[in-house]
């Protein structure tokens, strides 16, 4: 492949005058390089040229805080690199390392300064390149996705913030303003509630217009010009910050029959929002479902309800938004219906004449779901935690337990959640006990790592509570850090069972399908895929005794602890949002073609662009899964 071809059909290049490209040709020198050669190192100063293959592979490595060097991008002939540092002089922020033995032409800084002189475009692309080809590949999907979407104002409402439609400046008034004051300035602005701030401005209470209604009249006295705003207002109001999604806002306002929110930032008003700012926006056929899952009166109302998720979903598709973000939304929706569900299975063992016995519990959910990462088709991962009753109460509590553990499961799974196949769920005794029960469970699973307990304990690891005391949740997390402080060779094991599958690439990067009837064509796009992400990403959290919910968070967080460093998990970010999307879209269609969503799909069926996005997201996987393999030594 010639340079001049090469320019002519390469960005920004191409935008560039004839003339200048003899130019580069003259300029430029060409070098060989042998296979697993470093050009040159993360932090080595500017060489002083643009580097493009004209053939051969080239690797983009990057270290890690911690010194483990990851792969974040593979470079093809007709590819450049090496380009930011030549405009910024500044060190290279990633190495380059051939992958088999590669030429390559180098264009000299100077010509490329003096070049950006008269064409500052070129200066400014290099200065904007997108580090990794995964995270292009996925914006430019989700862009054309989302051009093609016919419909967009379904999802608007869940992606909308409190601090998008809030009132702003709000009203407020001491403790000791006279009621007729507060009515007069409500009726002039035209609000239906004021807040009460004490001399530091943070709001101890809220006056509304029901307040002057109910209140005001039944109070016993003959002047009301006395009667002031602490006399009538709720005390303490319930308040969200100007990040939290309507969605949230909803429910909340729904579930607690509240007409008007503050919205506090740092302990200071700084808006309110009332049900008539959520009715402008609200859709009916997603923001009404929160609602009409926190209202079902039966399992089967639950049932419809969880059906009408498919509709979110493809609403929230449609947005060129991350996906990632879509699924914690989705994962919200299904944690209501869950909610729901345990409030009627225990309200219904009550009306049975079944007494709950006087315990702290706290019902848990593991895997995908205490992940927030609840897609169309998740199965049942739950259990109890217990307070440590005494022994002699042991029989009042599994009276009234065993029941009701083996109907919420029985519950669930009419509303569509099935059950997990290897019977993690609350019916199952090894998943509900006492804390020093669960703190045994734990010590054996870590202590006598096999493989079935290193499996146990991957899909426990993501728990999260549900219902009741979360106070107990804290405590089972603070045992397990515990644990694994003191035998971290765990970790090991653990990793060691994940390395036994690798993702779905060959040599050429030809996909390997399943050959098993039953999935034969195809491939997982989480058990070949998302799952190396979410295992990896899990075990360095749990070395560093660190905690966050969602896979993203996580990453986030390890980029705090200097575990990874900002573009590896951009890198992964870009690849777990991938598979992410690819995975929900396909579910979507198999529910709407009335088949059962699931993870496997045909990536021959796929276009080339969307090939070339599994692809790179599986190598960024597969990148992270050796570097963890070589971060805690297996093999």
């Amino acid at each position: 492949m010639g340079l001049i071809t090469t320019l002519r059909d390469t960005e920004p290049f191409k935008q560039l005058p004839d003339e200048l490209f003899t130019a580069f040709e003259q300029a430029a020198r060409s070098e060989k390089y042998p296979p697993r050669y470093h050009i040159f190192n993360q932090h080595d100063p500017p060489s002083g040229s643009l580097y493009i293959i004209k053939q051969g592979q080239v690797e983009i490595v990057a270290l890690t805080p911690g010194g483990v060097e990851m792969v974040v991008d593979c470079r093809q002939a007709g590819s450049f690199f090496g380009g930011t540092p030549v405009f910024t002089n500044q060190p290279y922020t990633a190495g380059a390392r051939t992958v088999e033995e590669s030429i390559c032409y180098l264009i000299p800084q100077q010509l490329l300064l003096e070049t950006a002189k008269q064409y500052p475009q070129l200066a400014e692309y290099f200065s904007k390149t997108i580090y990794s080809r995964v995270r292009s590949l996925y914006t430019d999907m989700v862009r054309d996705h989302g051009q093609r979407a016919l419909t967009q104002m379904e999802a608007y409402p869940f992606k909308k913030r409190l601090a998008d439609i809030m009132s702003t400046p709000i009203e407020t008034c001491s403790g000791a303003a006279p009621i007729k004051e507060i009515a007069q300035r409500m009726t002039q602005k035209g609000i239906g509630a004021m807040l009460v701030c004490n001399e530091q401005q943070r709001a101890i209470g809220i006056v509304t217009d029901r307040d002057l209604i109910s209140k005001v009249l039944t109070l016993e006295t003959d002047d009301y010009s006395q009667v002031t705003a602490e006399q009538v207002m709720t005390p303490d109001p319930v308040c969200m910050t100007p990040s939290t999604y309507m969605y949230e806002a909803t429910s909340l306002m729904i579930n607690r029959r509240i007409r008007h929110l503050p919205v506090i930032d740092q302990g200071r008003p700084v808006g309110i929002v009332s049900q008539q700012d959520l009715m402008k926006y609200r859709s009916q056929k997603s923001m009404l479902l929160v609602g009409k899952a926190k209202a079902a009166s039966s399992i089967d109302e639950l049932a419809g309800i969880k059906e009408q998720i498919v509709k979110v979903a493809k609403a929230l598709m449609n947005e060129t938004r991350s996906h990632s973000e879509t699924v914690e939304i989705l994962s919200y929706l299904h944690h209501c219906i869950l909610n729901r569900g345990y409030e009627l299975v225990f309200e219904e063992l009550q009306q049975q004449g079944k007494t709950p016995p006087k315990i702290r519990s706290c019902f848990i959910i593991m895997g995908s779901g205490g992940r927030k990462e609840m897609l169309l088709g998740p199965d049942q991962d739950n259990g109890f935690i217990f307070e440590d009753f005494p022994d002699e109460q042991a029989a009042e509590v599994n009276a009234f337990y065993v029941p009701f553990a083996e109907r919420l499961v029985e519950a669930y799974t009419r509303i569509g959640y099935p059950q997990c196949n290897g019977k993690v769920m609350a019916n199952n005794p090894l998943w509900r006990g006492r804390l020093k029960e669960w703190r045994a469970r734990i010590s054996d699973w870590i202590n006598t790592p096999e493989p079935q307990k290193v499996r146990y304990s991957t899909i426990f690891f993501d728990f999260m509570p549900l219902v009741g005391d979360p106070a107990l949740a804290q405590d089972l997390r603070d045992i397990v850090h515990e644990k694994i402080r003191k035998f971290p060779l765990f970790l090991y094991h653990v990793m060691e069972l994940d390395f036994k599958h690798k993702v779905p690439l060959g040599l050429l990067g030809r996909f390997t399908l399943e050959r098993e009837e039953k999935h034969k064509g195809m491939l997982s796009i989480k058990q070949a895929g998302s799952i190396f992400i979410v295992d990896c990403v899990r075990m360095f959290m749990l070395e560093k005794q660190a905690d966050a919910t969602t896979t993203i968070e996580r990453l986030e967080k390890l980029v705090g602890l200097k575990v990874l460093n900002q573009d590896t998990a951009e890198h992964l970010k870009a690849a777990f949002e991938a598979f992410t999307f690819l995975r929900l879209r396909n579910e979507i269609k198999l529910v709407e073609q009335g088949q059962p969503p699931s993870h496997y799909l045909d990536p021959n069926a796929l276009s080339k662009d969307e090939q070339d996005l599994l692809r790179e997201a599986f190598r960024a996987a597969s990148k992270l899964q050796d570097s963890a393999k070589r971060h805690f030594n297996v093999g």
